[in-house]
């Protein structure tokens, strides 16, 4: 196996929103996700955490990285680049 193969690997960059579980689903201040977003460069996940943010209905929004190893398929544990309004706690993931 050549050196190439051993160490393919792809960036992710995400933006994932949530939304606030409804009242008769869910205890106070519970959330749920919303809609996710992918992009080529960390700059454009983060800007369009910041936007979803403040559209209605969206409660919180994250913009973060993991490294894919093209090989196993295995992701490392998201990178936060911007975290905006109500998100869940880091360790969650």
């Amino acid at each position: 196996m050549d050196e190439e193969n051993e160490t393919a690997s792809k960036i992710h960059y995400i933006c994932q929103t949530y939304t606030a579980k409804s009242e008769a689903h869910a205890q106070q201040g519970a959330l749920q996700l919303g809609k996710l977003f992918q992009y080529t460069t960390a700059s454009a996940a983060e800007e369009r955490a910041e936007r979803e943010c403040r559209s209605e209905g969206c409660v919180g929004a994250d913009a973060y990285m993991v490294e894919e190893d093209i090989n196993s398929g295995e992701v490392s544990t998201p990178t936060f680049l911007a975290r905006h309004g109500n998100v869940p706690e880091a360790d969650a993931f």
